[in-house]
């Protein structure tokens, strides 16, 4: 199903207040509450509207380092891929994880206290992934800009 303009800008409020109850929505977007939460639940049936997170606060949970870490694997073949993403699934410091095009087969984004917290994760979980021929990190000083808000 297309989505119209009513539907991107419901797309486009909830993503940036997630808690908006429907009544403030409805107002919002200039319809009743009955049919902005129609629309709202044939946005979530049909998969447009993924799920509903809180977004924490790094720095308060004492992980303010973010760490990028790119990974090349010994190989290419499906089972060498498999095991690996398995793996890093159970990483909880990990995330973020992509299959990447380009110098290096995936890009993790890794949280952690600090470099000696990293240097822990790393030798707990990362050098022991399946797979892992190489691997560069790359420690972000500052976030300059950070958003979940896909434009719609």
């Amino acid at each position: 199903m297309a989505l119209d303009a009513t539907d991107r800008r419901i797309l486009g409020v909830l993503q940036k207040q997630g808690r908006i109850s429907n009544a403030e929505l409805a107002e919002r977007i200039h319809l009743s509450p009955s049919a902005c939460h129609r629309r709202v639940q044939r946005l979530e049936a049909e998969g447009y509207i993924d799920a509903y997170v809180a977004l924490l606060n790094a720095r308060k949970l004492d992980r303010p380092t973010t760490v990028f870490v790119e990974i090349t694997l010994s190989g290419q073949a499906d089972e060498v891929l498999e095991a690996f993403e398995r793996e890093v699934r159970r990483v909880p410091d990990v995330l973020e994880c992509h299959l990447m095009a380009g110098t290096a087969d995936y890009l993790l984004k890794v949280v952690a206290q600090d470099t000696e917290d990293f240097a822990r994760i790393h030798r707990q979980y990362l050098a022991r992934l399946p797979g892992v021929a190489q691997m560069h990190s790359s420690f972000a000083l500052r976030t300059v800009f950070k958003t979940t808000a896909i434009p719609v």
